[in-house]
């Protein structure tokens, strides 16, 4: 008995260690979404400086999980770990696509490729956003623009054909982008015949009031 005593002291103790990594692991990828969320707020607002002040802190935060979760491989995949990756992938990719930077790579975010992946269509949803609030400024070419980076997004995703165990769910996240990109589509085109429509009035208008003269 005193053998199995002793057997158990030591599981308990793995268990306790393992517990700790766990509740730091659940803390930092909290910390590390609300990071990335504020940093895309930042970035639609058009204040760079303190988006990538979110994004590095978002980054340590990232690194200090990573570090900590990847003695224990369930708790380093597990869902709540990844999504919080992935939420890091969303907000480079988003800043980086609306400002023309390089993409960053999953190996320099320190990503899976499935968190990666997930984040990158997600950020589709963001130049959406994006491209509607150009759309309500009047500037339709940036919305245009953002349409086509859309287009691009959806067109690589719709070539990863692997099971959901894989890619962490990426083809219904792919289907999702599909939805938001016609939706996109709808309008930015309906915003183009708009112009058009104005621009042939103006014309019109332009043309009578010559003929006038």
């Amino acid at each position: 008995m005193q053998v199995l005593q002793t057997i158990v002291d030591e599981i308990n103790q793995a268990f306790e260690a393992k517990s700790a990594v766990r509740d730091r692991t659940l803390r930092r990828s909290r910390e590390l979404i609300r990071y990335c969320a504020n940093s895309i707020r930042a970035t639609h607002r058009g204040d760079d400086a303190e988006a990538q002040t979110l994004l590095q802190t978002a980054r340590q935060a990232a690194a200090e999980m990573v570090a900590d979760a990847q003695e224990y491989p369930d708790l380093y995949y597990a869902g709540y770990t990844q999504d919080a990756l992935k939420e890091l992938a969303e907000a480079h990719i988003t800043r980086a696509i609306i400002l023309e930077k390089t993409l960053p790579t999953p190996q320099t975010l320190n990503v899976e490729n499935a968190a990666y992946l997930n984040g990158l269509a997600e950020a589709a949803g963001e130049l959406r956003r994006f491209a509607l609030d150009a759309l309500r400024r009047g500037d339709v070419p940036q919305a245009e623009k953002m349409l086509s980076r859309m287009d691009d997004i959806y067109s690589v995703l719709v070539t990863v054909d692997f099971p959901s165990a894989i890619t962490g769910g990426l083809r219904r996240t792919t289907d999702m982008v599909r939805g938001v990109l016609e939706r996109t589509r709808g309008d930015v085109t309906t915003a183009v015949r708009q112009e058009a429509m104005k621009a042939a009035l103006q014309h019109f208008e332009q043309r009578i009031g010559m003929s006038e003269e």
